[in-house]
């Protein structure tokens, strides 16, 4: 299962990428450019056909696609005959939009799973852990995700003879009727002696509890006890409801991808280390480490069909959303680097108007050569940290 769950994984990325790449090649058709090429891969060719001025195919190496367009610089040589067809040449609000095209389809894949998942799937339904024990940890872990080792020391909970099964009533002299008072008031509560007052069997019994710190990332006090919570069910939502969860859902995970992408230069340092999980940006991985999370979602025994479809398709849309947001940052050689330079350019030209001097024509693409190479070695070097870090030091699901 956990392999299929990377193979589901690894196709949707592809998928994802070259409905990104027919975002262009759309767009451009339709504006009259020429696209001479749509391959799925890359490297040595393995099949292709040709159809009108287009050749389409696959090519050996399955790690995205591409949408050749012609004339996408100046800096590219045509033949004459294909120079009034050029990219760079079009109308700037045509440039734009076969620009934005492909970020534009991954919010749009966003969107339509989101949907098919509130309507298809359903959605689950509001249940509130409970102030009965489910499991007690046997430590004080390293950090959120850390598994326990022979080093760490024994949790407060354990130590004082918690119990799964066992209701908290009372904890340093209050009276817990939920798991939200509990855990504030575990949060609130400096280390050291508390009374905790549990029901076991029907009898209260009364814990002395040593409480501890953590010792990743924000340090609070750690008692060391999970919340028992009802199974979740599902509920199919109409389509008035599943626009209104895709709107909700598209709006938070916009936030939390800005987020990462600007805690995640000041996460690199902690990557490698137990605290990754707490730190800001900590959170964002690579492709192996979305694809591994995936064949946790699909192995996981203990979760319902409804439950690893729901998270399979959460974390396909975090992708394509993640993908669509960076790829329109305004650095080349990424599409918003163009779009950017598309903008300066119709700026340029205004300004030229009104000074009434003649239209300056396009960037000296040259120019902005160190600067793409630049991003390149950075972009590169970010990927390879992130797939270093996910296999030494991977997320925990």
């Amino acid at each position: 299962m956990s392999v299929l769950g990377w193979i589901t994984f690894l196709i949707a990325l592809l998928v994802s990428v070259m409905i990104h790449e027919w975002g262009h090649y759309i767009t451009a058709k339709k504006f009259g450019m020429k696209v001479t090429e749509f391959f799925v891969g890359f490297g040595p060719r393995l099949w292709s056909y040709r159809r009108g001025e287009t050749e389409y195919g696959i090519k050996a190496i399955p790690a995205g696609g591409y949408c050749k367009i012609s004339g996408m610089t100046p800096l590219e040589e045509l033949p004459p005959e294909d120079e009034p067809r050029a990219f760079y040449r079009q109308k700037a609000w045509h440039r734009f939009v076969v620009l934005v095209a492909g970020s534009f389809m991954h919010f749009v894949i966003a969107v339509v799973l989101l949907i098919l998942l509130a309507m298809a799937v359903g959605l689950p339904n509001d249940v509130k852990p409970t102030t009965k024990v489910d499991t007690v940890s046997a430590c004080v872990p390293a950090s959120d995700t850390a598994a326990c080792t022979a080093k760490d020391p024994e949790s407060p909970a354990k130590k004082a003879g918690m119990k799964s099964g066992d209701q908290v009533v009372e904890f340093a002299g209050t009276k817990i009727t939920s798991w939200e008072q509990l855990s504030n008031a575990i949060h609130k509560q400096k280390a050291g002696r508390t009374d905790v007052v549990v029901l076991r069997g029907g009898k209260r019994v009364t814990l002395h509890v040593d409480l501890a710190t953590t010792r990743g990332g924000t340090r609070e006090s750690f008692l060391g006890m999970s919340p028992y919570a009802p199974p979740v069910t599902y509920t199919r939502q109409g389509p008035v409801d599943a626009l209104k969860y895709t709107g909700t859902t598209i709006g938070q995970s916009l936030g939390a991808v800005g987020a990462v992408i600007v805690d995640l230069p000041a996460a690199v340092p902690h990557l490698f280390s137990a605290d990754r999980a707490s730190s800001p940006g900590g959170q964002a991985g690579s492709v192996v480490g979305a694809a591994r999370v995936t064949g946790e979602v699909f192995a996981a025994k203990d979760a319902s069909l409804q439950a690893r479809i729901s998270l399979v398709v959460l974390i396909v849309v975090s992708l394509n959303l993640f993908v669509g947001v960076l790829n329109l940052l305004p650095l080349p050689p990424m599409d918003g680097g163009h779009v950017a330079v598309l903008l300066y350019e119709r700026v340029k030209v205004r300004i030229m108007r009104l000074r009434g001097r003649p239209d300056p024509g396009p960037v000296d693409m040259n120019k902005l050569l160190p600067v793409t190479a630049v991003v390149l070695v950075l972009l590169v070097g970010l990927g390879v940290t992130l797939i270093l870090a996910d296999i030494v030091n991977p997320l925990k699901l």
